[in-house]
């Protein structure tokens, strides 16, 4: 999987599109999840679906059916480039060893101004916890710590955004 995801990594450089994930699904299907700062276009998804069909073929990658669409408003959050973007927005992270008998939290996510994205670096991120008193805690954690994370966002189904 990880040749898949270089290869259509590298097929989409120049174009304004991140690669967010690639996954192997059952009877053949090749899923494509893609991103953009101003979110994802149907043309964005057409234009992806074109290059990468054509470097697959070049590239004798075996599937079935390609499928390329947006990550969704629970976007998952794959690298600490992921982190230092949707910083000061909600999300839900899962850690590999529970604090207090729990592993899974959310809340708003604090990264240090001064994070630099460096693969020898492991910055220290906060969630900002809302606790039944109104008070804010801060659990502090690397990016080694967690073992899937995800944006997530409370929605008014009323129009409302909180």
């Amino acid at each position: 999987m990880a040749d898949i995801f270089a290869l259509s990594q590298e097929a989409l450089a120049g174009m304004d599109i991140e690669l967010v994930d690639v996954e192997r699904a059952p009877l053949g299907l090749l899923r494509v999840t893609i991103d953009r700062p101003e979110g994802v276009r149907i043309e964005d998804c057409e234009q992806v679906s074109k290059q990468l069909s054509r470097v697959f073929e070049v590239e004798n990658i075996d599937y079935a059916r390609l499928e390329v669409g947006s990550p969704g408003i629970d976007r998952p959050l794959k690298r600490v480039a992921d982190f230092v973007r949707f910083a000061n927005e909600r999300v839900e992270i899962k850690l590999r060893t529970p604090i207090d008998n729990r592993k899974v939290f959310a809340g708003v996510l604090r990264v240090p101004e001064d994070t630099v994205i460096d693969a020898s670096a492991a910055p220290v991120f906060g969630l900002e916890l809302e606790t039944k008193s109104g008070e804010a805690q801060v659990l502090s954690f690397t990016f080694d710590d967690v073992d899937r994370a995800k944006l997530d966002p409370i929605i008014d189904f009323k129009g409302k955004k909180r």
